[in-house]
């Protein structure tokens, strides 16, 4: 079983299924959306999908012709997005709680990709927000 929430917790879900195709969306909408270079992203079945609490708290907008991304409206994670004539959910995987195995498989849109970031670049790692040595 997944499960995910918000940043302040009011909203959480969970999901009786295994994640879908992991991918990196460089859309123009999900980088302004996330305010980020990508939107990491999986989807689920709808039917295998449901609210654990919160969703009275949840507001959503259609951001392009038949989709609608839902937002928590305390805390303002970006949840879900869903096109009501698929039979999946898309999961934003910040918001997941749970630990999985599965990677990511592709970027995809790249050509709105954001100038300054190169998903090939590699870059030193710290394990907290500094450097090790400062």
């Amino acid at each position: 079983m997944l499960a995910g929430s918000c940043l302040c917790g009011s909203i959480a879900y969970e999901v009786d299924a295994d994640p879908g195709p992991i991918v990196h969306c460089h859309c123009a909408t999900c980088r302004k959306t996330h305010g980020s270079a990508f939107s990491t992203v999986t989807n689920v079945p709808r039917d295998r999908f449901r609210w654990v609490r919160g969703e009275h708290l949840l507001k959503g907008f259609e951001s392009s012709p038949g989709k609608t991304r839902h937002f928590c409206t305390q805390c303002g994670s970006h949840i879900i997005a869903e096109r009501p004539a698929t039979g999946t959910i898309l999961l934003r995987m910040g918001c997941l709680d749970s630990a999985i195995e599965a990677r990511p498989r592709v970027h995809i849109w790249r050509s709105n990709a954001a100038s300054w970031y190169d998903p090939k670049d590699q870059l030193p790692e710290w394990p907290e927000g500094k450097r090790p040595d400062a």
